[in-house]
């Protein structure tokens, strides 16, 4: 007989502990009704339709999909807006009616299950909440250029209220993947090439996400998938989901530390990687799911395989049956999109898989769904934060990013005092489409900012401002040119805007999955565009080569979604990644002085792709370079320059940790981000060049000195084994710190850190 409180059951009762719940709903269930937990079947806009009256209606597929499994265990994208779904403005949900969409889908769910258990409603955010009328953050390459975890929490934040407050559960968010070669399409989605940094962001976005770890989420809290686990960075040929040739040491040493990171701030699920790790897809590798991952880590949370990943598993099973079930002995939780999840009944007949693996896994969905409160508030929605909060978070995170690489001659900042006429050139300075990047919805028109809007909004009066496009993205269409170069030569400055996009258009052929299958117009990025080389458009690059022959002081801006070869022969170069909507005006305010350039690589740039890879913390082989080129790159890992300068002294072992005193030597406040580098001399394997193992930023007046400390903890000491002879440098990139003064020599103490 099943528990009772006061003749309620016990799963309907909120005094009751979660797990008791879980339990006791779980003893209620039938084997069909479990299967549908752990089955995402549908595409979520594929549930509703516009009504000419502008209401909304359910579909005869939403209808058949509760049918077949008496209920819903969780339906992806409702809210979701794009060119793969075809939702746009006229057809989707807005900010003032996404929760009345959500609440009419939950209704209809909870009305057809027997046991009135409520769907999870899965949504992306990978850069802001992927829905009309949501605010759109800079991409997650941009994130990792801040070197600021705080600045980032606070925007996770604003991101899980919006989706809450849409009637959208959980988040789903890449944060997992390590850029370790630019060609890669989806390297606009990863925080950097390093795993410190990368573990650090996503610390700060669990914490904003999901706020302080607790039995039940607050309403404006949302649960975290951390995609994608494990290895994905590191695919051969930097193509999508292909192959990743991973050791076991290169595995945890870079792929592995953001997720551990995640886990222990508490995530509430990872998602399964498509890319296989020694032979194994993840979504099938039990000893990375499950013995790792499980057993090691101590995660309890929920497993999600990612889109139509369980069904590739038929190539090594043999048929989909028997692939749902080796996804679930694995252990893949909640699939999305296949089909080999739907016959879950049928391995458990067949003695694929026990009752008891799936009872595991169906109270994990359960538990995230209580703990989220659905039973008691399953159509509860929290206020909709302010959209003039998002902006300035939008704003101040896209002003954060811009990163200075170059700037001979002190050309930047602009000053009104030599400077009365700009010439804003390029195909990215009128623009705000291609600052947003991949995985983003419709903006409605006027949305957002562009270079040209900013400098025009904040340039002291007087100052004559003149545009051309001169050339397009992609292509060789020259004829712009003439016009470019006219206006450069009439002009004090150039300002050369120029960059890639991975804008979809309706014209993109997408695969099943949602991944572009052929690029077109001006895609150059994002998922399924992967690229041989890493030039821009040979137009860009005519256009770079006409303006500088002119003789105009030209600053290049790079709007891009991974770093491309661009040759340093402007008087200076700044990147600002995939800025996001209002990037133009933090792009403005940088290039006039209003605000100084902060941020910091958190990627190599290379020459070129025939020189990859470049990654810093290469290991520490004496290897010649090309014989045709230089083997190091052109920008290094942390490099970022200000509007004044900076003096390191000597790195300090003491008890609390390392320190050093940064100085500003220049005629400007500024700010420094200083960099903790681990250099190992003696160690059991082959050491590392260099390993980041710290970062703090610093704003300093003209002439003021400060002491920056690193402590070194429990990290450190999981990092070090006993009886290895390590040094210290602290300096302004990974490039700086191989000439930098070390610490003395440290050797791990054989029971207790430093």
């Amino acid at each position: 007989m099943t528990a009772t409180r006061q003749g309620t059951p016990l799963y309907r009762d909120p005094a009751a502990p979660v797990d008791a719940r879980v339990r006791d709903l779980l003893s209620r269930m039938t084997l069909r009704e479990k299967a549908g937990q752990l089955n995402q079947r549908m595409y979520g806009w594929d549930a509703y339709r516009r009504t000419p009256d502008g209401r909304f209606e359910l579909t005869d597929a939403l209808y058949a999909e509760t049918e077949r499994f008496a209920g819903l265990g969780a339906l992806y994208g409702l809210l979701r807006a794009d060119a793969w779904s075809g939702v746009d403005h006229a057809t989707g949900s807005g900010a003032g009616d996404g929760a009345e969409l959500a609440h009419l889908v939950q209704r209809h769910v909870v009305e057809r299950s027997r046991l009135g258990i409520p769907a999870l409603f899965v949504e992306e955010v990978p850069h802001g909440h992927m829905a009309l009328d949501g605010t759109v953050l800079p991409v997650n390459l941009a994130v990792g250029a801040t070197w600021d975890p705080g600045l980032y929490e606070r925007a996770a934040a604003h991101a899980a209220a919006e989706l809450r407050a849409r009637g959208g559960h959980v988040a789903l968010v890449s944060a997992l993947d390590i850029a370790r070669d630019p060609r890669w399409g989806r390297t606009e989605e990863c925080f950097g090439e390093d795993p410190y940094l990368a573990a650090r962001l996503t610390e700060a976005l669990v914490r904003g996400m999901q706020g302080t770890p607790a039995e039940y989420f607050p309403a404006d809290k949302a649960p975290v998938v951390l995609k994608h686990f494990a290895g994905q960075g590191a695919t051969v040929g930097g193509r999508n989901s292909a192959e990743s040739e991973l050791g076991l040491r290169e595995l945890h040493e870079i792929h592995l530390p953001a997720a551990r990171a995640g886990v222990r701030a508490g995530a509430a699920a990872v998602m399964a990687a498509y890319n296989e790790v020694d032979g194994l897809p993840c979504s099938g590798n039990r000893a990375l799911l499950h013995d790792l991952l499980r057993e090691s880590w101590g995660f309890q949370g929920l497993v999600m395989a990612d889109g139509l990943a369980v069904d590739r598993l038929a190539r090594i099973t043999g048929d989909k049956v028997s692939a749902g079930a080796l996804a679930l002995n694995s252990g893949v939780d909640l699939s999305l999109w296949d089909e080999g999840f739907t016959h879950l009944e049928a391995a458990v007949e067949r003695g694929l898989v026990s009752e008891a693996a799936l009872d595991e896994a169906v109270a994990r969905v359960l538990r995230l769904k209580f703990r989220l409160g659905l039973f008691e508030q399953p159509y509860h929605a929290c206020p909709l934060p302010s959209p003039a909060v998002g902006r300035d978070l939008s704003t101040a995170v896209a002003r954060a990013a811009v990163t200075l690489l170059r700037n001979d001659h002190g050309v930047l900042p602009i000053s009104p005092a030599t400077v009365s006429r700009i010439a804003v050139l390029g195909p990215h300075a009128d623009t705000v489409a291609h600052q947003l990047g991949d995985y983003t919805a419709p903006q409605r028109p006027g949305t957002g900012t562009s270079v040209l809007d900013g400098l025009r909004k904040l340039a002291p009066a007087g100052i004559d401002i003149r545009h051309a496009r001169g050339c397009a993205l992609t292509g060789g269409d020259l004829s712009g040119i003439p016009e470019a170069i006219a206006r450069a030569a009439a002009c004090d400055v150039a300002v050369l805007v120029l960059g890639g996009s991975s804008a979809r258009s309706a014209g993109t052929e997408f695969d099943a999955n949602g991944a572009a299958r052929t690029a077109v117009s001006e895609m150059t990025c994002g998922e399924g565009v992967d690229l041989a080389g890493l030039r821009l458009g040979d137009a860009q690059y005519a256009l770079l080569d006409a303006v500088v022959a002119t003789g105009t002081p030209t600053v290049v801006v790079l709007v891009q979604g991974r770093p491309h070869a661009v040759p340093d022969t402007a008087a200076a170069l700044l990147t600002a990644w995939y800025p996001g909507p209002w990037g133009g005006e933090a792009i403005a305010e940088v290039l006039l002085g209003l605000a100084e350039p902060a941020g910091r690589l958190p990627v190599s740039v290379p020459r070129s792709a025939a020189q990859l890879p470049v990654y810093y913390n290469h290991k520490d082989t004496e290897y010649g370079g090309y014989v045709d080129d230089s083997a190091e790159p052109q920008h290094s890992f942390g490099h970022g320059l200000s509007y004044t300068s900076f003096a390191y002294g000597p790195p300090r072992l003491s008890g609390h940790g390392v320190t050093a005193d940064v100085t500003n030597t220049g005629r400007r406040h500024g700010r420094s981000v200083a960099q903790l580098y681990l250099r190992r001399l003696r160690t059991p394997v082959w050491p590392r060049t260099l390993e980041l193992h710290g970062f703090r930023a610093v704003d300093l007046a003209p002439g003021e000195t400060r002491t920056v400390t690193f402590p070194l903890g429990a990290d450190f000491a999981a990092a070090v084994p006993p009886g290895t002879v390590v040094e210290f440098r602290v300096a302004a990139s990974a490039r700086a710190a191989l000439t930098a003064v070390p610490t003395q020599s440290f050797t791990a103490p054989e029971e207790t850190p430093l």
